[in-house]
Formats: C-alpha cells, sequence, structure tokens
C-alpha cells in the first residue's frame, strides 16, 4: 500500500514513464492487425488454387509458389511483432515491479525495449518482404491472363 506521498511520485512517475510504450504497444497491435488480416488472404488464396481441378492448378502453380512464400514472411513478421508485443509488456511490468518492490530493475527494461525495437524492425522488413512478393504475384497474375 502507498504510504507516503514520496511513494506517490514514484508511482506517478512509472505510470508517466510506461505512457510511450503503452504507444508503442498500440502501434504494434495495429501492425499485427494489417499482417494478420494479409495473412488471412494469403491463405484464402491459397486455398482457393488448391481446390483448382489439376489442369489449372498446373496454370497456377507459380502463383500457388509466391503464395506460399508470402504466407511464410507472414509468419515471421506476426512471430517477430508478437515478441515486440511481449518484450513491451515486459519493460512495463518491470517499471512497475521496481517503483513497488523498490528492486532497480534497469537492465532487465532496457533489453526489453531493445528487444522489443529490433523485433518490430525485423518484422517490418519481413513485411517488406512479403509486400515485394505480393507485387510478384500481381504481375505474375496478369501475365497468364
Amino acid at each position: 500500500m502507498i504510504a507516503n506521498i514520496t511513494e506517490i511520485h514514484a508511482v506517478s512517475e512509472a505510470i508517466r514513464d510506461a505512457v510511450a510504450p503503452v504507444f508503442l504497444l498500440t502501434g504494434i497491435g495495429s501492425i499485427l492487425g494489417v499482417l494478420i488480416g494479409r495473412l488471412g488472404r494469403s491463405i484464402d488464396r491459397a486455398r482457393l488454387l488448391n481446390d483448382m481441378p489439376r489442369d489449372k492448378r498446373e496454370k497456377f502453380s507459380h502463383e500457388f509458389k509466391i503464395v506460399i512464400k508470402r504466407t511464410k514472411w507472414l509468419r515471421r513478421a506476426i512471430g517477430l511483432a508478437t515478441l515486440a508485443a511481449l518484450s513491451v509488456c515486459v519493460s512495463i511490468a518491470a517499471l512497475f515491479i521496481s517503483v513497488e518492490t523498490g528492486f532497480k530493475m534497469p537492465h532487465i527494461v532496457l533489453l526489453a525495449f531493445i528487444t522489443s525495437m529490433f523485433s518490430v524492425i525485423l518484422a517490418l522488413l519481413c513485411f517488406l518482404r512479403e509486400i515485394v512478393l505480393a507485387s510478384r504475384e500481381v504481375i505474375v497474375s496478369f501475365n497468364q491472363d
């Protein structure tokens, strides 16, 4: 329980320090929403291509391979974005635990935040790769028609 004004000040500082990571968490959540939507469309396209009769399926085999690659890159991006979100949560939790217990954990907060940033960077690079593959898929589809 908070006993005096100094402890109230410490808690308010922790809340203020946690605001920026919470905004980061919101951004990562938005990115995850986009990635999951793209993954769903990619899976739907793969199912559609896979359900085609054999003679038509062979015509779209190159597109099917691209869809499989896109799905793999999206899964990587989703995994990395999820790791980033979890790292932000660890960072926020460590802030509040250090206020409550008095145990200083700057290295944990720092490592969690750095892990989050690297994970976001890698997730965005995977997303960029998936976009390149998706545009290649459109070109392949256009050329086959």
